[in-house]
Parts: C-alpha cells; sequence; structure tokens
C-alpha cells in the first residue's frame, strides 16, 4: 500500500466528516485519520483543506492527530470467495472481524475482503501461445457447488500472447498466468467502486426476471437487466417481498445490500439466507449471494459507501456472464446518509433537506443495471431492486419521486393491504411496469398467446373494480346492474386467488409460469360462464353461489394441482348448465 511520507493534519471534526490540512492527496482517495486509522475518504478539496468521509465512528479523536494518505481509491478485492461471504459497507468480512473482536466491532480494525490463504483448484481455459484481451475468462474455479467461477484478465490489462499458464491449486495471489506483455495476473483483482466496469454494448432488456410471485410476473414484470422500486411505509413487507426474489428469482448470483436497515431485520436475513434451500439446486442458497449488512447504528458514511460495494460486486459476476439481482434495502436510508454528510458539509439543501445531487447519485447507482455484453462476449446482466422507505409512507417525497423517474418497474406497496392481510401487499392500481411491450413477445413464444390478452383483461377487471367500488359506497351493491355485480365477484377472485400469495406456505410461496397461466384462465372461465348465464335470465344469486368455485382456492396450495382444476372445470360446466336448463 502506498503511502504519502507527509501526514496531514486533523483540524476540524463533525461527525463522520472530519477536516484535515496540508494533506496532499486526490477526490476519492482512501485515508487513514487518527492515531487508530480510522478508515476514512476524501469528498471535497478546498485550498489547503481536505475534507474526509470517515467510515467509522469519530468519538474520541481529536485536532492535531495525523491524517495519512493511501493513495489508492475506495477499491473491493474480486476473485474466489465473494459467494457466501457477509461484509459489511467496505467490504471487511463480518465473521473475520468476530473471530479477532468478538461481537462488537472496534475501530480502525481492518481485514480484506478475500481469503489470502486459502488455496483454489485453478484450471486454465487458454494455452500458451493464445492471445488474450482485457476481460478475457483465462481459467475456472469451483466457487461453491452451484457457481463455477470464472477467472478473468483484468478490464485495464493490455493484454497479449499466453507466455506461461498454471494449472493447480493456487491463493488468491499466486500468479497463474504470464503474457508476452510482461503483464502476469494472479486469480484476484481489485476494482475501484465508484467506477462502472466496463463492456462492450449495452442491450435493450427482452427477458423477463422470473420471480415466482403472481402478480410480478403476471401483471408487473421486471426485465433481466432492469431496474425497479419497491416504495412502502414500515410494516408493508418490503423486506420479506425482496427476500422472496432473493430466493426465487432466476437470477443466478445474488447481491443483497442491507443498506441502513434496523438491526432485528438484518438479524433474521444473517440467520434465515443461510438456512435457506436454493430451489434451483437443492444446496444453501448463500452458495450463490453475497449479504452486505451495514445495520442503521453503524457509521452513516459507511452506509452511503455499500450500494457502490455491492453494484461493483454485481458487476464482476455479470462479466462472467452470469445475471445476477441485486436487493439494496433501502436507498432511502442511503440517501438519509447523503443528507447527513451534505449538512456536514454545510452545503445548500434542495427539498427536505437531501441533497440537490440526489437525482444524480440516483440515477448514476441504478445505470449500473443492465443487460450487457461482456468483455469476455456472451452476455450477463444486473437487475437492480431497490426498496424505497417513505416516512409515512408519502410517495411524493423527494427519494420516491426522484426513483419513479429512473426506475421502469414501480411495486407500490399499501399499508391498509398489509392490515388487511393481503400480502404481497402491492397495489395493483398504482403499481406499473414500462417493460411490457419489450417482453410481449417472450410471452407469446415462451408462454402462451393467450397471456398478454389474460392480463390485459384482469387489469381492466381490477380498474372497473375500483370504479364500481365508489358507487357501491354510495348506493350500496344491490342498486348495481346485474352484470356488474358479477364483475365485483370476479374482481374478488382475482384479488384473493391471483394476487394474494403466502410466502411461508410450502407450496404457494413459488408459483412458475404454467400455473400462473392456468389460473389466468381458471378465473376468466368463470367469468365468461357468469356472463353468459346473466345474459340468459340467471340471477347474480344463484351465479355468486355455484360450488365449483369455492373449490378454486385449492389449486394454489396443491403441488400436482391438474386433477383438482380438471374438477372445477368440470363442476363449473355442469352447474352453469343446470342454472341454464
Amino acid at each position: 500500500m502506498e503511502v504519502n511520507s507527509k501526514p496531514g493534519i486533523l483540524k476540524r471534526i463533525a461527525g463522520p466528516v472530519v477536516t484535515a490540512i496540508n494533506l496532499d492527496a486526490h477526490m476519492y482517495d482512501v485515508v487513514k485519520v487518527g492515531t487508530e486509522q480510522l478508515m476514512g475518504e476524501v469528498i471535497k478539496i478546498d485550498g489547503p483543506d481536505t475534507v474526509i468521509q470517515v467510515y467509522e465512528s469519530t468519538t474520541g479523536i481529536r485536532p492535531g492527530e495525523p491524517v495519512v494518505n493511501t493513495g489508492l481509491s475506495l477499491a473491493v478485492e474480486l476473485g474466489p470467495g465473494l459467494l457466501t461471504s457477509i461484509y459489511d459497507g467496505i467490504q471487511r468480512p463480518l465473521d473475520v472481524l468476530i473471530q479477532k473482536m468478538g461481537n462488537f466491532i472496534a475501530r480502525g480494525v481492518t481485514a480484506p475482503g478475500l481469503n489470502h490463504e486459502k488455496k483454489w483448484d485453478f484450471k486454465p481455459v487458454v494455452h500458451v501461445g493464445d492471445k488474450v484481451t482485457a476481460g478475457q475468462i483465462i481459467g475456472e474455479v469451483q466457487e461453491t457447488r452451484s457457481i463455477l467461477h470464472k477467472v478473468m484478465i483484468p478490464p485495464r490489462a493490455k493484454g497479449g500472447k499466453v507466455t506461461k499458464i498454471n494449472a493447480g491449486s493456487f491463493t488468491i495471489d499466486e500468479i497463474v498466468i504470464e503474457l508476452d506483455s510482461g503483464e502476469s495476473f494472479p486469480m484476484m483483482q481489485k476494482w475501484p467502486v465508484r467506477i462502472p466496469r466496463p463492456y462492450v454494448e449495452k442491450h435493450s432488456p427482452s427477458i423477463p426476471l422470473l420471480t415466482g410471485q403472481r402478480i410480478l410476473d403476471g401483471l408487473f414484470p421486471i426485465a433481466k437487466g432492469g431496474t425497479a422500486a419497491i416504495p412502502g411505509p414500515f410494516g408493508s413487507g418490503k423486506t420479506v417481498t425482496q427476500q422472496q426474489l432473493a430466493k426465487w428469482s432466476d437470477a443466478e448470483i445474488v447481491v443483497y445490500i442491507g443498506c441502513g436497515e434496523r438491526g432485528n431485520e438484518m438479524t433474521e436475513v444473517l440467520t434465515e439466507f443461510p438456512a435457506l434451500k436454493d430451489p434451483k439446486t437443492g444446496n444453501s442458497l448463500m452458495e450463490r449471494t453475497v449479504l452486505i449488512a451495514n445495520t442503521s447504528n453503524m457509521p452513516v458514511a459507511a452506509r452511503e459507501a455499500s450500494v457502490y460495494t455491492g453494484i461493483t460486486l454485481a458487476e464482476y459476476y455479470r462479466d462472467m456472464g452470469y445475471d445476477v439481482a441485486l436487493m439494496a434495502d433501502s436507498t432511502s436510508r442511503w440517501a438519509e446518509a447523503m443528507r447527513e454528510i451534505c449538512s456536514r458539509l454545510e452545503e445548500m439543501p434542495g427539498e427536505e433537506g437531501y441533497p440537490a445531487y440526489l437525482s444524480s447519485r440516483l440515477s448514476e447507482f441504478y445505470e449500473r443495471a443492465g443487460l450487457v455484453q461482456p468483455l469476455c462476449g456472451g452476455s450477463g446482466s444486473v437487475s437492480v431492486i431497490g426498496a424505497v422507505s417513505p416516512a409515512g409512507g408519502d410517495f411524493s417525497e423527494p427519494v420516491t419521486q426522484n426513483t419513479l423517474r429512473i426506475v421502469k418497474v414501480f411495486w407500490a406497496l399499501d399499508a391498509n393491504l398489509s392490515r388487511r392481510r393481503h400480502f404481497p401487499a402491492i397495489n395493483w392500481l398504482q403499481s406499473y411496469s414500462l417493460y411490457m411491450a419489450q417482453l410481449n413477445d417472450y410471452y407469446d413464444e415462451k408462454v402462451s398467446p393467450e397471456w398478454n390478452k389474460l392480463r390485459a383483461w384482469f387489469m381492466e377487471v381490477l380498474q372497473k373494480e375500483a370504479e364500481l367500488l365508489e358507487i357501491v359506497q354510495l348506493v350500496g351493491s344491490d342498486a348495481l346492474p346485474e352484470a356488474e355485480q358479477i364483475t365485483i365477484e370476479v374482481a374478488r377472485m382475482i384479488r384473493e386467488l391471483f394476487l394474494q400469495q403466502n410466502g411461508f406456505d410450502p407450496v404457494d410461496t413459488y408459483c412458475d409460469l404454467p400455473k400462473t397461466l392456468d389460473m389466468f384462465k381458471m378465473i376468466k372461465t368463470y367469468a365468461e360462464l357468469a356472463y353468459a348465464a346473466q345474459v340468459a335470465g340467471v340471477p347474480p344469486s344463484q351465479i355468486l353461489g355455484i360450488k365449483s368455485k369455492n373449490e378454486m382456492p385449492q389449486v394454489k396450495f396443491t403441488k400436482d394441482y391438474k386433477p383438482v382444476l380438471n374438477k372445477i372445470y368440470a363442476g363449473m360446466e355442469a352447474e352453469f348448465k343446470e342454472l341454464r336448463a
């Protein structure tokens, strides 16, 4: 590590923001602050004054203590061993810190992000004499039972012909390849977190990120490489929804960032994830997951850094050709960290005290999502799903509004739905997806030509119900025309049978596209038979009272549901035929 020979002097301390004088530094250099060598980052240079945000508590440090510049920017270690790890916001492995000092992290303690002593079995995929370029895959390591780690030439390398390539068991620091350009590389590389990793080309997303959640896959899908926001008040189910997405989405790698969340919520994640089984492989879900835990009682500056750490890890696996899902819970806490640092810097505040650059910072983060052609060829994606925690559930506040201008999927959580025990508590009237036009061809070809028509019909019924309920509140349901009474019942079935999903039921927790399509058709079939019977003069009370309708919920909770579905269809046909007789 480079160290500036002449340290600066601490001049001023204002919470996580300190000022040093006579420090030779550049923007975003990592520095060591005080006698305890607290890690910090240069965020402003004003003449002789260098302003630093410190990633640890500054309690007890005093003016006059030394500040040493490392000459390096904040970077993460990338290589085998990332998966299954639990880090804090600046990539310090929490399990290593616990071994060093117990349950309470002392200040100034550091640990490398990767295990530099463990040996990995490296299998080359290039040979002596081959020409390699920046970003090219040169070998493979079986990182976990679920994931094959692809070792790459660093993106900034010159490249050249291979003069030596080693196979065998190595640590991440040992050289595995040498080039005629004089360059040689180990399995590990470093990358500054604030700089996006390069790629060849970004493509328009055209494949959905399948989540197994009916309301998301069926009505408001997100594309692989897309962006989504989950805003909602306290207790509406943001964290549970993101955990469902982490467990069931068809992304190959999951990066979960607990950015400023409460300690008890993060504890649930840290204890539950290692115990969860990956439904695809039967192995632990942690074998394809990286967790970043930065709770609300941790230093505020590290919270700001944690999202950059997470997105850089996601881009690294994207560059191998994997589909990565990144969960940021929550970007509101990240924005609050920026607001606090903004006030410490005495900058001009924007709306509600947030910095004027809030929108640009959110854009920089979400724009690092995408479906791209990596330097190694093929394709890889990073899908970013950010939770937003608006105070009091007010979606008009700055973080929510600025996020909505950027993301293309909006899953609006509703406290009223959660109080009615409707989960996921996603409001179908406020939510939307702007990826539908890009995904229509996928659903037509891979699922059914009926899918898009059924989805449009479902949304039409739910919109109609909202209008009718306003009338019902004024004049009562009996005053509605008979056809509208049936519409109200069909909408109730959509809400209770389709939109509600039990995340704790072993069967209903995940619903694939064929089953979702069958549930679409089941409800549409009932509606068509009911409207036909009403036109034939059958009273609504008899139409709504058919027995086979009450058996429909069994489809949700039955693994082999086809016999149940066939029985329901046969029952409906027989009962409606009898009503029309």
